[in-house]
C-alpha cells in the first residue's frame, strides 16, 4: 500500500505570548517571555506565584456566552485555536465532505479547574445535600474538546482524544498524520489544549518540587540548559494544525505551510515523572521519527526540544541529541520555546509543532532565552547550538519537535519544506 502525503494547511494558537499564530510567532522570534504573577487565582500562599497565562483574550469574540458557560477553560482555548486553524485553512465548509474530516485533539489533564470548583462548592455546602452543576462531567472530561470541535463544524470523521501527559498533543498530531496517510480521512483538525493554572495544578506540581520558585523574577525563571534552572513554569494555551492529504489540498487550491513526513513514539520505562538519565527514550523516539521519515540526521536543521528547564530533563535530552545526530548535532539549531511560553503541558506539543512548521516556512529559529554566559552546567555540551537569547536566520529544510511526558511517554514529529 502506497502511503499518502500529508501537508499542513491551517494553523491556530492561543498562547501566553499571543492569541493567534501570527502574534505568537512574532513574540517568540523577538524573545518575549509570557511569565508574570498569577491572576487566575490567589497564589499568595503558594511556593510558586507566577505562571505563563493567556492574556487579554475575549472568549466571547469566538464563543457565545451561553455555550462558553458549558465549557472548561481548556475546551474554550481548544475551540478558539481550532476555529482559527479552520478559517486559516480556507476550507469551503459548504462543499467539503465532512464525513472525511476528523478531529484528534490532545490534553494531559482536562477540566481540572471545573473539578476543583465543583468539589470545593460541594465541600462548603454539603449540609444541604449533594448539588453539582449538570454540566460538571461534560465540562471536566478530557475528550470533550474534540467532541465540541466536531459538533461546531459537523465533522463526522475519526474523533477522539489522546492523553499522554506532556506528549498528548504530539501524539494527537502523529495519530492524525497516520490516519490521513493510510487513507482513513482527507483532513484532520489536530492539536491540543491545557488550562491547569489553578490551585490544584500549581499546588500539585509544587508538592512534587517540579516548578520554579523564582517569584522575584518570573520573566527570567524559565532558563532551559542553564545551570541555575530550578524547575518549569506552568503555562496554559492551545495549538491546532490542519493536516490534510496532499491531493485533497491541491484540488481545492490550499496554501501549504509544510509537509509532515515522520513521527516517532517510545517509552522510557524508567520512572513515573523523571526522564531516563541517559535519554534512552528520547534517543529511541528521535531515531524512530527519522526512520519513519526516511531521513538521515544531517537532513534535520532544527529541533524544537522538550527543554522544560528541569535539571535531569535538559541534560538527558542534550545527551540523546548527541547520540542520535553524532557529528550532525553540532550543525543543528536547537531551541526551547518553553523559555518563553512556559510549559503548556498537554498543549505543548501542538504549539511547538506549529513553531517547527513556521521555522520551516520562514527560515528563522526562535531563541532559547534567559541564558547567561557564566551560567553553564558542566553536564551539558555547549558546543551544541542552543540558539541562546537571539533568533537566528538559516535555511530550515526540515524541523523536528520533541515532547516527553510523565509516565515516560515520548513523541516526536518531523516537518519539511513542501516540494511537489
Amino acid at each position: 500500500m502506497e502511503l499518502k502525503r500529508v501537508v499542513v494547511t491551517g494553523l491556530g494558537a492561543v498562547t501566553p505570548v499571543g492569541n493567534n499564530p501570527e502574534d505568537t510567532w512574532k513574540n517568540l522570534v523577538a524573545g518575549v517571555s509570557g511569565a508574570a504573577p498569577i491572576t487566575l487565582f490567589d497564589s499568595s500562599l503558594f511556593k510558586t506565584q507566577f505562571a505563563c497565562e493567556v492574556k487579554d483574550l475575549n472568549v466571547t469574540d469566538y464563543i457565545d456566552r451561553k455555550e462558553m458557560r458549558k465549557m472548561d477553560r481548556y475546551t474554550q482555548l481548544a475551540m478558539i485555536s481550532a476555529m482559527q486553524a479552520v478559517k486559516d485553512s480556507g476550507m469551503d465548509l459548504e462543499t467539503v465532505n465532512k464525513n472525511r474530516i476528523g478531529v484528534v485533539f490532545g490534553v494531559g489533564i482536562g477540566g481540572i479547574k471545573t473539578f476543583e470548583d465543583e468539589v470545593s462548592y460541594y465541600g462548603k455546602n454539603k449540609e444541604n445535600g449533594p448539588k453539582f452543576n449538570p454540566f460538571f462531567i461534560p465540562k471536566m472530561i478530557a475528550d470533550i474538546a474534540a467532541g465540541q470541535i466536531s459538533i461546531q463544524y459537523g465533522f463526522h470523521g475519526p474523533n477522539y482524544t489522546t492523553t499522554s501527559a506532556c506528549a498528548s498533543s504530539t501524539n494527537a498530531i502523529a495519530d492524525a498524520f497516520n490516519l490521513i496517510r493510510l487513507g482513513k480521512a482527507d483532513a484532520i483538525v489536530s492539536g491540543g489544549a491545557e488550562a491547569a493554572v489553578c490551585a490544584c495544578g500549581v499546588g500539585g506540581f509544587n508538592a512534587m518540587h517540579a516548578l520554579s520558585t523564582r517569584n522575584d523574577d518570573p520573566q527570567h525563571a524559565s532558563r532551559p540548559f542553564s545551570a541555575s534552572r530550578d524547575g518549569f513554569i506552568m503555562g496554559e494555551g492551545a495549538g491546532c494544525l490542519i493536516l490534510e492529504e496532499l491531493e485533497h489540498a491541491k484540488a481545492r487550491g490550499a496554501k501549504i505551510y509544510a509537509e509532515m513526513v515522520g513521527e516517532g513514539m517510545s517509552a522510557d520505562a524508567h520512572h513515573i515523572t523523571a526522564s531516563h538519565p541517559e535519554g534512552l527514550g528520547a534517543k529511541l523516539v528521535m531515531q524512530a521519527a527519522l526512520e519513519d521519515a526516511g531521513m538521515k540526521p544531517e537532513d534535520i536543521d532544527y529541533i524544537n526540544v522538550h527543554g522544560t528547564s528541569t535539571h535531569v530533563g535538559d541534560i538527558s535530552e542534550a545527551k540523546a541529541i548527541k547520540d542520535v545526530f553524532g557529528d550532525a548535532a553540532y550543525k543543528l539549531n536547537i531551541s526551547s520555546t518553553k523559555s518563553m511560553t512556559g510549559h503548556l503541558l498537554g498543549a505543548a506539543g501542538a504549539v511547538e509543532s506549529m513553531v517547527a512548521v513556521l521555522a520551516v516556512k520562514n527560515d528563522i529559529i526562535p531563541p532559547t532565552i534567559n541564558h547567561e554566559e557564566d551560567d553553564k552546567d558542566e553536564e551539558i555540551d555547549y558546543n551544541l547550538n542552543f540558539t541562546f537569547n537571539t533568533a537566528q536566520k538559516r535555511t530550515v529544510r526540515a524541523a523536528m519537535s520533541n515532547t516527553f511526558g510523565f509516565g515516560g511517554h515520548n513523541a516526536c514529529v518531523i516537518f519539511k519544506k513542501y516540494d511537489d
